[in-house]
């Protein structure tokens, strides 16, 4: 990603141990074929604390958290985040969350056109001081 000039990802995250984590607790989904990792997501029920001064479409309690979203940059372009994102917010309907949050670099304004085309609205910033000086935007899909 920083080849392409996106610096949201350094050495502080995501770290393996968050990583780790994300698969200890059955939270990160991978996208694969027989040879290679494509791409993975991360979907949690639980809220971070960093959230807590957005003003959200709904309420609380009842949302799907997208963190961790990559690909291999070699099938960047080739449709993988799409299916990564399709398989998120069906998996946020099948089990009956009200939306789909998340959040992403200021300064990745191609992520930016992606969400808002799937119909993500855009609500606030936050940040995060390890990773960079830069904001990053959050976003919600009301289901």
């Amino acid at each position: 990603m920083q080849e392409k000039g996106i610096y949201q990802w350094n050495e502080h995250y995501p770290s393996r141990e968050k990583l780790a984590a994300d698969i200890d607790k059955k939270e990160l989904y991978v996208l694969e074929d027989t040879s290679e990792i494509l791409g993975i997501i991360v979907l949690t029920a639980e809220m971070d604390e960093e959230y807590i001064p957005i003003e959200w479409l709904t309420e609380n309690g009842n949302n799907l958290y997208i963190h961790r979203l990559a690909t291999s940059p070699s099938k960047w372009g080739s449709g993988l985040g799409r299916k990564l994102m399709d398989f998120a917010e069906e998996f946020a309907r099948q089990h009956h969350f009200d939306s789909v949050r998340l959040d992403t670099f200021s300064q990745n304004k191609r992520n930016h056109t992606f969400y808002e085309s799937r119909g993500y609205k855009r609500l606030g910033d936050i940040f995060f001081p390890k990773q960079s000086d830069y904001p990053f935007h959050c976003y919600e899909l009301v289901l």
